[in-house]
């Protein structure tokens, strides 16, 4: 099997690399940094305050988090980003897993925000996804397996990171309480449930939610309570038929914006899709803070010589380097394979690396490392969020070591 990128993916990945810096380049990026911080205390206000969970009208006019650019999700739409695996003949680009790899690669590289897998994972399900009219969040309702800690509570490491882990029980069932980014921008949400459950859509509105602080300023996140997702689920209307495409009740400028409900696809599908593509968002940020500790070590002069001349530098710069290669190397083969203990691999070594990576570019950058004006801590933020999505390091070292179980009883049998 020949893992080698083509001269026609090189050319889709260097191509999404100069749309993404033409359509969103850094100062782009700072604006809405810049923006969400101005409204942080008007957020911890509104959360501080209010009682119970609000729709997303309210918590658009009232809680100050970033409404997602809907300019921006509709260039993403028009260049193509979420119609990458969806048919030509349903007007998509009809490429692959590999491609889309590529692409979410640089995505990761330029910190885009928004809920990109979820609303590329949603094209063609729910109208209006793939040509980025609408914005498409998920919730993942599984129990993490293995107990391991929920979004935010702590990374690849092992470190804390501002929010709580989950509770300790084993297997995959409905949990108390999940978080979901971008939700007040949303116009729908994919709820996955546990494991051959089946995935469905609702509508934004129908989500009952309360924002909390998150430790990324460019991805807002609320805390949605399980069981009032599945009371949500059981009062809508089932829709027969797998793969529908979701349309909008009663509203007809707002396409996407629904309250029907429809079963989608596999759970167990969607949710390995979804790990492997935010692998690749972190493996992108891990070559960006990579290229990032290079470049400043060149430049940055003491003692009469740039401080990439020093060993201790020189070191921190190399195992960079190996840590983005060998998490390159199994999201690479994690996109061809599509094995479940594959892409845990590449979910693991990806968020390793964008973690420990950001650190390490931040130790070259020394004290400018730490100020805001510097963008090794949005790599650091943004990396620490995506290593608690979809899948921890804790699920993804279980998936592989029932996968090696399972591999030693075949053997043996």
């Amino acid at each position: 099997m020949d893992f080698r990128i083509t001269e026609d993916q090189r050319a889709l990945r260097e191509g999404f690399r100069a749309v993404l810096s033409r359509r969103f380049p850094r100062e782009r990026l700072r604006a809405v940094v810049d923006g969400a911080t101005e409204e942080r205390a008007f957020a911890d206000g509104a959360t501080e305050s209010g009682g119970g969970g609000t729709t997303t009208a309210d918590r658009a006019a009232s809680n100050g988090q970033p409404i997602l650019d809907r300019r921006l999700w509709r260039e993403l739409g028009e260049a193509g980003f979420f119609t990458l695996r969806l048919a030509e003949a349903d007007d998509g680009v009809g490429l692959g897993l590999p491609e889309a790899v590529l692409v979410f690669e640089e995505a990761g590289r330029a910190l885009l925000p928004g809920p990109l897998v979820a609303t590329h994972l949603a094209a063609g399900l729910v109208a209006g996804a793939a040509e980025g009219e609408a914005v498409v969040t998920a919730i993942d309702l599984a129990e993490p397996a293995f107990g391991a800690p929920t979004p935010g509570g702590r990374d690849g490491n092992g470190h804390e990171h501002g929010c709580a882990a989950g509770r300790r029980d084993p297997g995959r069932r409905v949990q108390d309480a999940v978080l979901a980014e971008h939700l007040a921008g949303a116009d729908a949400v994919i709820v996955v449930g546990p494991d051959g459950a089946g995935v469905r859509v609702l509508g934004a509105d129908d989500v009952a939610a309360v924002p909390v602080r998150s430790v990324d300023p460019a991805t807002p996140l609320h805390r949605v309570a399980g069981g009032a997702v599945t009371a949500a689920l059981s009062a809508s209307p089932r829709a027969s038929g797998a793969g529908r495409t979701v349309t909008a009740a009663g509203d007809p400028t707002r396409t996407a914006r629904t309250r029907t409900l429809e079963v989608c696809g596999d759970a167990a599908v969607l949710r390995r899709e979804a790990a492997l593509l935010t692998a690749a968002q972190q493996l992108g940020s891990a070559g960006r803070t990579l290229d990032m500790a290079v470049r400043y070590a060149g430049e940055r002069e003491q003692f009469g010589q740039p401080i990439g001349a020093f060993q201790a530098v020189k070191h921190l710069c190399a195992e960079m380097l190996v840590r983005a290669e060998v998490a390159r190397s199994a999201v690479y083969a994690a996109a061809v394979t599509g094995n479940a203990g594959d892409c845990a691999a590449a979910k693991l070594l990806a968020d390793e690396a964008a973690v420990r990576n950001a650190r390490d570019c931040l130790q070259v950058h020394g004290g400018m490392g730490f100020t805001w004006e510097a963008d090794v801590h949005l790599h650091l933020k943004r990396a620490w969020v995506r290593a608690g999505q979809w899948q921890s390091a804790a699920e993804a070292e279980e998936i592989l070591a029932a996968g090696l179980i399972d591999d030693m009883s075949e053997r043996f049998v």
